[in-house]
């Protein structure tokens, strides 16, 4: 089985700062990609930045220039930093990953539980 672990979320106050963890362990080939979406009730899980293997990323555009995402492919972790924190980044966060459990069988996603990110003063 796949297993992804994150940690980090917490209470913090407008203009701080949180660094989200995110670990994925069991039976696992390869990962193609890893990244971190939101969600607040009501309303749809977004993206909020990916990263490949190879180190390429993307972000939403409400988090450019704010959030870092970073990887370590021999761990199986990603990381999310967030600066300068808003109210509107409030939302569980989850990890998700993207990744092959045995070298014939095709990638496919997996979850993380989520963490809650409340960012208020």
């Amino acid at each position: 089985q796949v297993q992804l672990v994150e940690s980090g979320g917490g209470l913090v106050q407008p203009g701080g700062s949180l660094r989200l963890s995110c670990a994925a362990s069991g039976s696992i080939f390869s990962i193609d990609a890893m990244g971190w979406y939101r969600q607040v009730p009501g309303k749809q899980r977004d993206l909020v930045a990916f990263i490949t293997s190879g180190g390429s990323t993307n972000y939403a555009d409400s988090v450019k220039g704010r959030f870092t995402i970073s990887r370590d492919n021999a761990k199986n972790t990603v990381d999310l930093q967030m600066n300068s924190l808003e109210p509107e980044d409030t939302a569980v966060y989850y990890c998700n990953a993207y990744l092959r459990t045995r070298w014939d069988f095709p990638s496919n996603d997996y979850w993380g539980q989520g963490t809650q990110v409340t960012v208020s003063s």
